[in-house]
């Protein structure tokens, strides 16, 4: 048996069962081994009969006295069998398993762990596992005992049994990659003893040992990728030479005056443009931080210098209304705006085209119409991703690729912790404007349960009779069949009957097509709807300063980032604004979160609490990103060991950026194997 071979090589393994562990994301031998334990029960110490406790979980060793009994109770079958040791004696009880009679032999002795409880005056140990006491190694009773994440139809038990059987077959095939010179600097054991001791934990400080290593091993192998894509984007010269560094005329063009946060991060950019080679820069920003008046700064030097810039924004909306915003400054300077998206006509598609090509547009910005075959760059300089996540990996390296190595910068306002972002983001230098312009509203926001509606409901309308706009976002599109949950349709059905029968009610969501989302995402921004009614298509791209109310239902399905963005829809004008979570969840994770709400209005104070009360798994999907899906690392609570491994990972590419020397040649290769399987 080899590590790359299918699934269904392993003994035990049918045709039903390969199926079921494909359903799991597991395909090979390899995927099988790398399957480590969502969690641990202990059961390595045991207790007598009459140390039994009665509604916990019991590790008992004791001799079958009898002949276990197989009864019918109604649709049940109940299989009995009595237990003795010298302190006394229980029942094991299983249901609907009468196999299991025939597995019990009278007079053998077994080990038993199950909950206890006390049923006709007699303990009993209800739907045990059970193993036998002798000479083979236990792997579900009396020992530390992992449990995997699985389906319907794989046990755990029978998860442990073929785990520790295919370790045993693949042990020699489980090969070293981490150079001894960084194991023995860190503390690291071998990856063999890892991979055991991880599946079936020798003892608290082996686990522990194991963890680490296979922790740091996969943080390892990716930030070391990382640095690798991030040298070699920074070794590709730039074939936009930038001469002409004066801002003054853009600067003087802005209604406002740059932070000191914008001006940092603008000379970060412009530091970049003086050197040869292409800049691949992230912009972090919380919303209303003002990255788009750093990327038209930007865009203003490169256009400056003879050079087009492109934006590209995840959808129609936000394209048009960064090409009015674009507009509004670039006419003044003599400078061209084109807009490139879906939406076009055909001949203003055409008309677009060839203004592009022939270098009649300085600026041009549209949805991903931009990286489509047809348009040809006359001389691109700067590509600005708006919204990065929105984005596929492949996408931005599309847009690249339409010029002579243009500069790259990514603007996202979902801020994300700087540990965090140097591996979401590990192959673009970090810039972060982490202050918000003076004036900006504060926007009070509110949690609430559905007690509540009258008067919300009331307040709302006070706000439209006074001229505002509202927001209501809903989690589904359709009703679900339990209705708990707030739907889009039927929601609006209501309000505009029920609720609102006076104003102008609509909903748009993801389902709509594209013309007709966009007509009415524009209607909204006219002021031609007073309430829209959506799903969260409309977290990033709208800006409307009359809207001035933000209700969200069914607040606890949403991460508090994504709260944090739907709030940034209101607050935009001189009006006072107001964000509004209702819930009913008793849940109380849930209500911590939407109180972190009502009292920060940092995005990056509230990723944090979201990253420690939900993990990373829920906070981002790290395949949106292009990095490899992690199966043991947490890159919040292992946040330490991030920080050795990005050390380690910079020592290490230092010395050997490519990782061709002799001791690293096997690391290279694991590095490139764990990058392939994830994009399989």
């Amino acid at each position: 048996m080899r590590l790359e071979d299918s699934v269904n090589v392993v003994k035990k393994v049918g045709a039903e069962r390969t199926k079921k562990f494909n359903k799991l994301g597991i395909f090979t031998v390899l995927d099988l081994i790398e399957h480590f334990p969502r969690d641990y029960n202990d059961r390595s110490s045991f207790r007598k009969t009459d140390e039994i406790v009665l509604n916990e979980e019991n590790c008992v060793k004791g001799v079958v006295s009898c002949k276990p009994e197989l009864f019918s109770k109604g649709k049940f079958q109940i299989v009995k069998a009595k237990i003795n040791d010298n302190n006394g004696s229980f029942e094991a009880v299983w249901f609907n398993q009468p196999y299991l009679r025939n597995s019990l032999k009278v007079g053998g002795e077994y080990i038993f762990t199950g909950k206890a409880v006390l049923r006709y005056n007699t303990i009993q140990i209800e739907s045990p596992d059970f193993e036998a006491w002798g000479d083979k190694e236990l792997l579900s009773t009396g020992r530390i005992v992992p449990v995997y994440s699985s389906t319907s139809g794989l046990s755990q038990k029978v998860f442990r049994s073929i785990i520790k059987s295919v370790l045993e077959s693949v042990s020699s095939e489980i090969e070293e990659f981490i150079p001894e010179k960084i194991r023995k600097k860190y503390g690291l054991c071998e990856r063999k003893f890892a991979v055991f001791n991880i599946h079936f934990p020798e003892s608290d400080e082996s686990f522990f040992a194991a963890r680490k290593r296979l922790v740091f091993e996969e943080l390892f192998l990716l930030q070391t990728k990382l640095l690798q894509v991030k040298g070699f984007m920074k070794k590709k010269e730039c074939g936009a030479c930038v001469e002409n560094f004066d801002v003054l005329p853009i600067k003087n063009s802005l209604p406002f005056m740059l932070t000191d946060a914008q001006e940092n991060v603008l000379m970060e950019i412009l530091s970049d443009f003086k050197c040869n080679f292409a800049m691949n820069r992230l912009v972090q920003g919380d919303v209303g931080s003002g990255k788009t008046a750093v990327a038209m700064i930007a865009a203003y030097v490169m256009a400056n210098n003879g050079f087009q810039t492109v934006v590209m924004a995840p959808t129609d909306v936000l394209a048009g209304q960064h090409f009015e915003s674009f507009s509004k400054i670039f006419v003044k300077l003599g400078m061209k705006c084109v807009l490139l998206s879906g939406g076009l006509k055909k001949s203003e598609k055409r008309r677009a085209y060839e203004s592009i090509e022939l270098g009649n547009a300085d600026i041009i910005i549209g949805t991903h119409a931009v990286i489509q075959d047809a348009v040809k760059y006359n001389n691109l300089g700067l590509v600005i991703t708006d919204e990065q996540h929105r984005f596929g990996v492949r996408q931005r390296e599309a847009l690249a690729k339409k010029g002579d190595n243009p500069h790259v910068m990514v603007m996202t306002a979902t801020p994300i912790p700087r540990t965090l972002a140097l591996i979401l983001y590990g192959d673009l230098d970090i810039s972060v404007i982490d202050k918000l312009p003076p004036g900006r509203q504060k926007i009070d926001t509110l949690f609430v349960d559905s007690s509540y509606y009258e008067r919300i409901f009331c307040f709302i309308g006070k706000e439209i009779d006074k001229g505002r706009q509202i927001y209501i976002i809903c989690p589904t599109i359709e009703e679900t069949e339990k209705g708990d949950l707030k739907a889009v349709e039927k929601y609006t059905e209501k309000l505009k009957e029920d609720v609102f029968p006076n104003y102008r009610v609509e909903c748009v969501h993801g389902k709509f097509k594209t013309d007709y989302k966009n007509y009415i995402m524009e209607e909204f921004a006219l002021g031609n709807i007073d309430i829209l009614v959506s799903t969260t298509v409309i977290e990033v791209g709208i800006n409307v300063p009359n809207a001035s109310v933000m209700l969200v239902e069914n607040a606890e399905r949403f991460g508090l980032a994504q709260l944090h963005q739907l709030r940034g829809r209101v607050g935009r004008g001189s009006e006072k604004s107001y964000c509004i979570l209702v819930s009913d969840s008793k849940n109380k994770v849930a209500r911590e979160r939407m109180k972190i709400m009502t009292k920060s209005a940092d995005g990056f104070v509230i990723s944090e609490k979201d990253l420690n009360l939900r993990g990373p798994g829920d906070f981002f999907g790290t395949r949106q990103h292009g990095v490899p899906e992690l199966k043991i690392a947490n890159l919040y609570k292992d946040i330490d060991v991030l920080r050795i491994v990005q050390k380690a990972s910079a020592e290490l590419y230092a010395d050997d950026p490519f990782l061709q020397k002799d001791e690293n040649k096997k690391l290279a290769q694991e590095i490139e194997r764990f990058f392939n399987r994830q994009s399989e």
